[in-house]
């Protein structure tokens, strides 16, 4: 058992029946009144934000957690195959894990799984970033160009992004896995 003086963004805490990660905290010392600790809770599992006060000198049970890496390889139906990159096993990954964002993952890519002390996943981490080759969208007009017109193109996942009008086919583009938006088009 740890107190509120242990607190430090990114420690995953047990609290409520679920794992939390300390986004922000303050230590308030008021001029009255014992002090208190002000924290902003992550919820691993949903990613639901929550504010939570706690007494100063509380008790709080951190979770020890493991970061590992692993590689994308393929998609069943209800799962995604992941590999150890340290000891080359394959994992099954139920896809409610990703919270849909799974969609935006191509074979080869970098994932992080949160596990706990009994090897069990905690969370899924994929890269907040990634690089997509457009493999299907309209044609862009010169001179349309007066707004902020979009259109949509499927990438190479399969999935649709949003893109301006000047984006074509076999293009790279930039995408955010948490919103989906086009970012960028990479040059290279």
């Amino acid at each position: 058992m740890a107190d509120t003086s242990d607190f430090r963004n990114g420690l995953i805490i047990k609290f409520k029946n679920d794992l939390y990660t300390i986004v922000d905290f303050q230590h308030v010392k008021p001029g009255k009144g014992g002090a208190f600790v002000r924290s902003t809770l992550k919820n691993l599992r949903t990613g639901r934000v929550l504010d939570n006060t706690f007494r100063a000198g509380e008790k709080i049970e951190p979770v020890r957690v493991e970061r590992r890496k692993y590689q994308f390889l393929y998609r069943e139906p209800e799962a995604l195959v992941l590999m150890d990159n340290e000891t080359y096993e394959q994992l099954p990954v139920a896809v409610n894990l990703f919270d849909g964002r799974d969609k935006f993952l191509k074979e080869g890519e970098e994932i992080d799984l949160l596990l706990d002390d009994n090897d069990q996943i905690v969370t899924v981490e994929i890269p907040l970033t990634v690089q997509l080759k457009v493999l299907e969208t309209d044609p862009g007009f010169r001179g349309n160009t007066a707004t902020n017109a979009v259109k949509s193109a499927k990438v190479e996942t399969g999935t649709t992004v949003n893109v301006p009008l000047f984006i074509n086919i076999g293009d790279v583009l930039k995408v955010d896995t948490r919103t989906g938006e086009y970012l960028e088009r990479v040059k290279g």
